[in-house]
């Protein structure tokens, strides 16, 4: 496949000893089918199970918290523990972890039947997340393992994504629809025949890791500690921010607590014999600039999505239906945008795409941030913009940041996309939250709001917006800046296509 690299057309292909991998995704349609379903997994759980929260809230007598800590622990459990097995993976072996992850999601889905209680069952979405963290990373690296050629890459990687996002779409419509005639123990059911068909696939289309893909390092246990606290901490910090507001002394307290354990993390691996995360490897050109890109668009997706959902229900009065109507150009760009990722590697190269999709992130939010409050179609230009640039920054960056790693550190950094993601994710809402929290006084939810409060809710969305816009712009500004000695090392050596420091 040729692509346009640094305004040149130059092939990238697979050096000779490589020529022996495959030459299109037909060949490894089985594997990709395993590693689709993967995703898919990801994608719909959480999606398809926030629709069954009131009937399980009512079936289980269960408290708000405990409700909210039902699909809160899922993310909690996966994020913090991502980087700890995917150093595991990278060890013992990225096809086994994967395998291991998905039978423990078969039993734990499994046991959903037998769930009584609300304990029990935010025990089986525990399990769930530690499966998740086992199988998710792995997706990534094992798709990237299968080809030498970039091309190919972007291609599985852009399937196995569509797969996902065509789950995170239909997720609610579904899930809303199984509940009109069955339990809902049945939407985590669901997970089994997708795990068994992942299992398969995966088991029958991947061979296992070679020795000298993996390495024989002890793994940090310090440092996996420091990084799962710091992780977990930086995950429920902006829920806590979201629900106790920033007058609260416990948000503030986690923050710090996260600040500590990252510092302490920082200080662990550079002391480190065998530090579980090489500090020297993320600041490489290639992945440092993509993990920028991916917590840019997880920022801003994220964000603009809380903002939205509030803003049509109540500012401007639509019903739950036609709110979720009002978010559908986004859901389309996400699932449809997958077409335009090759033709656009293919015509300016991985590193230009992955500069110009965050650029589309950060324009998403501008527009919305100064013009959402004059009407739908600024809205939905900018759901548009923010998820065009996310379906393409999904791909390329995470593409960018394994090529920018030894094939012996691959899962592990396919855990910091994921980790860069997460907990971005979660710093958007917080943002969005707190913003609206501190500008707007009274319930948001209350059914009539006064002149004050409308004008006091729709300044507080404008900066809300705008800060959000702010921080994806830092975050963009510093990946283009890293992205760049990618770019003057490649002109100063053409044979240079890794990262120099």
């Amino acid at each position: 496949m040729k692509v346009r690299r640094n305004g040149a057309a130059e092939n990238i292909g697979a050096p000779p000893e490589a020529s022996g991998s495959p030459r299109s995704l037909r060949e490894v349609g089985v594997a990709l089918a395993g590693l689709s379903a993967v995703f898919l997994f990801e994608m719909l759980d959480n999606s398809i199970l926030n629709v069954a929260l009131p009937t399980i809230g009512r079936e289980l007598s269960t408290s708000t918290t405990a409700l909210q800590w039902v699909t809160g622990v899922y993310a909690v459990v996966f994020g913090g523990l991502m980087l700890a097995l995917a150093a595991v993976a990278d060890r013992v072996g990225r096809r086994r972890v994967m395998l291991v992850g998905l039978v423990l999601l078969g039993v734990a889905s499994l046991a959903t039947a037998f769930v009584t209680t609300a304990e029990q069952l935010i025990a089986v979405r525990a399990a769930m997340g530690v499966a998740a963290a086992m199988t998710t990373p792995g997706s990534l690296a094992l798709a990237f393992r299968l080809f030498a050629e970039d091309g190919l890459r972007v291609r599985a990687t852009t399937l196995i994504s569509t797969v996902g996002l065509v789950g995170l779409g239909i997720g609610p419509t579904a899930g809303g629809f199984v509940l009109s005639f069955a339990p809902w123990q049945v939407l985590l059911l669901v997970n089994v025949p997708i795990a068994a068909l992942a299992f398969i696939g995966i088991r029958r289309g991947i061979p296992a890791d070679k020795p000298d893909e993996l390495h024989r390092d002890p793994i940090d246990g310090a440092g996996a500690l420091l990084g799962t606290a710091t992780i977990v901490l930086a995950l429920v910090a902006p829920t806590l921010f979201v629900h106790a507001g920033a007058a609260a002394p416990l948000p503030w307290l986690a923050t710090t607590a996260a600040i500590v354990m990252a510092v302490l993390f920082v200080v662990r691996e550079r002391s480190a014999r065998y530090p579980l995360l090489d500090l020297e490897l993320v600041t490489r050109p290639l992945v440092s600039s993509g993990l920028a890109f991916k917590a840019a668009a997880g920022l801003a997706t994220a964000g603009l999505g809380y903002l939205v959902t509030l803003q049509l229900q109540f500012d401007w009065g639509w019903t739950p239906a036609e709110a979720a109507m009002g978010m559908l150009p986004q859901v389309v760009v996400l699932i449809a945008g997958g077409a335009l990722i090759g033709p656009l590697v293919m015509r300016v190269g991985l590193d230009k795409a992955a500069r110009l999709s965050a650029g589309a992130v950060v324009c998403g939010l501008a527009v919305y941030g100064l013009l959402g409050s004059f009407g739908y179609v600024w809205v939905a230009l900018a759901l548009v913009l923010v998820a065009a640039g996310m379906r393409v920054v999904g791909v390329v960056a995470g593409t960018n940041v394994m090529r920018g790693l030894p094939a012996d550190r691959t899962t592990i950094g396919a855990a910091l996309v994921d980790t860069a993601g997460e907990v971005t994710t979660g710093i958007g809402i917080a943002v969005s939250g707190t913003i609206l929290a501190a500008l707007s006084t009274g319930d948001l939810a209350t059914s009539s709001w006064s002149t004050h409060q409308t004008t006091e809710f729709r300044e507080a969305v404008t900066w809300a917006g705008l800060a959000l816009t702010v921080l994806a712009a830092a975050l963009v500004g510093w990946g283009i800046l890293r992205a760049r000695r990618v770019a003057d090392s490649t002109l100063r050596s053409p044979a240079a296509d890794a990262d120099v420091d």
